[in-house]
């Protein structure tokens, strides 16, 4: 049996998660810049993205954010918009619950934005108006 001589292994190296807490400066976007909510996540670092400019592009998560910044469906992103490609865009900064609700109030983001809604709540709004089918049952 071979001795340890480390200084313990995975979860050592994931290091404890204590960037939550920290209250962090709002950024705003710049020329260039959109802000974005991620529609789906489509795997390999990529999303499709729903621009408030009303394009919606494919999202690439960047390097520095990958395995570190967990980026899931719902969530308001910052995207930098590419000269050469106008269908893709390049995740850069993921806002949390109360800085997406700052930005609203900001009128950053539109009045229309859903703020803490998956795609599947998305999908659901527009069942739920009328669930009446179509059956009409007389009195007997």
């Amino acid at each position: 049996m071979p001795k340890n001589k480390g200084k313990g292994g995975k979860n050592r190296r994931r290091g404890k998660n204590e960037n939550e807490e920290t209250k962090r400066q709002l950024e705003f976007k710049e020329p260039g810049q959109e802000y974005a909510q991620v529609v789906r996540m489509l795997g390999n670092g990529r999303c499709e993205c729903y621009c408030f400019d009303g394009k919606t592009r494919l999202g690439h998560i960047r390097g520095k954010m990958r395995k570190k910044v967990w980026v899931s469906a719902g969530d308001i992103v910052l995207c930098g918009l590419r000269e050469f490609q106008d269908d893709k865009v390049d995740i850069i900064h993921k806002y949390n619950a109360d800085e997406a609700r700052n930005l609203k109030n900001y009128g950053e983001l539109p009045e229309t934005a859903r703020i803490n809604e998956t795609a599947v709540d998305l999908a659901m709004e527009g069942d739920g108006a009328d669930d009446d089918i179509g059956i009409d049952f007389d009195e007997i």
